[in-house]
């Protein structure tokens, strides 16, 4: 898995992405400088791509990070109730701040996106049965309390259709002026490209950690926050994406090996190239309207993810 091929396909994509759509575009409307088009380009399509490709890159960095902290290949923010309570700040943001901003909308989303990641990860401590299978099961279990909790309260609210379009990933309303939030993401990865040596120490163990003179907790804490604002800044700015950070970490790892800091940059380009090619084929699967992404990456993220299961199995 060469970074070079990464890189390459990743451009051909981001090529056809922004030549794709209901408004042809073509080579010889940007050198003529077609107005129309030009705007088209710099309001939506480009837009929608940097999307994408940040949502990508956060999602996958997300689970790859979930994965080493928690000594789990199956563990995501989608199986660690990191979404699902990601989620339930959505709504009450929706409810006791209705006209707030997005950011202020994100803040809260973020806060429950935390605190339902501390939760599923003081569980994980207390249990002594720690199958690769178990562990995942109990965070999707987790996630389905809190997401009844949710619902629950959406009906009550009347908010079930409201919380619906919140979170059904969707790029096609990515325009200018709607997606900047997601730029919060790029420190973030950073920060978790300098502390990818310190989280694949922590995944070893706290005692481990302690005898080599790491700060156990600190960092499993810095981890933790980086996934929940990651997720809490996609779901606010394109909604929720299935899969993408348990299926992407284990391919990469599946030919790299575990070493995270050699990991992180080919899950960041394999991300970005895997979300990139479901939103392409979304949009002209039943051309000229379009599939909503978290069904083209549900869909093909759950195949990927019953292979896993199977290889892991006979493993």
């Amino acid at each position: 898995m060469k970074k070079r091929y990464l890189f390459i396909t990743l451009i051909i994509l981001s090529l056809s992405s922004i030549f794709i759509g209901v408004k042809e575009i073509s080579l010889l409307d940007i050198l003529y400088f077609n107005e129309d088009k030009i705007q088209i380009l710099l309001l939506s399509r480009i837009p929608r791509l940097i999307s994408i490709i940040i949502a990508g890159i956060g999602m996958s960095i997300s689970g790859l990070i979930m994965q080493q902290i928690s000594r789990n290949k199956f563990v995501s923010p989608t199986t660690a109730a990191t979404i699902d309570s990601a989620k339930l700040g959505v709504l009450v943001s929706l409810i006791l701040f209705t006209a707030s901003s997005p950011l202020k909308k994100m803040m809260i989303a973020f806060i429950f996106a935390v605190s339902g990641t501390f939760l599923f990860m003081q569980i994980l401590k207390r249990i002594k049965f720690k199958n690769t299978i178990f562990i995942p099961l109990i965070g999707m279990m987790l996630g389905s309390i809190i997401d009844s909790i949710t619902t629950f309260f959406a009906y009550k609210y009347d908010l079930v259709q409201n919380i619906s379009s919140w979170l059904q990933g969707d790029f096609s309303m990515t325009i200018k002026g709607r997606y900047e939030l997601l730029y919060i993401s790029i420190p973030l990865v950073i920060i978790a490209f300098i502390y990818a040596n310190k989280f694949t120490v922590a995944g070893m163990g706290e005692d481990f950690s302690a005898n080599l003179g790491l700060n156990y907790n600190r960092v499993m804490n810095i981890g933790i926050v980086i996934v929940a604002l990651i997720s809490s800044l996609v779901i606010i700015t394109v909604g929720k994406i299935p899969f993408l950070g348990l299926i992407i970490p284990n391919i990469v790892t599946i030919f790299q090996g575990d070493n995270m800091k050699k990991n992180i940059v080919h899950t960041a380009l394999l991300g970005a190239i895997f979300l990139l090619f479901c939103d392409i084929l979304g949009r002209i699967i039943i051309f000229p309207y379009e599939v909503s992404i978290s069904l083209t990456v549900g869909i093909i993220g759950s195949l990927i993810f019953l292979y896993l299961l199977v290889r892991g199995n006979k493993s």
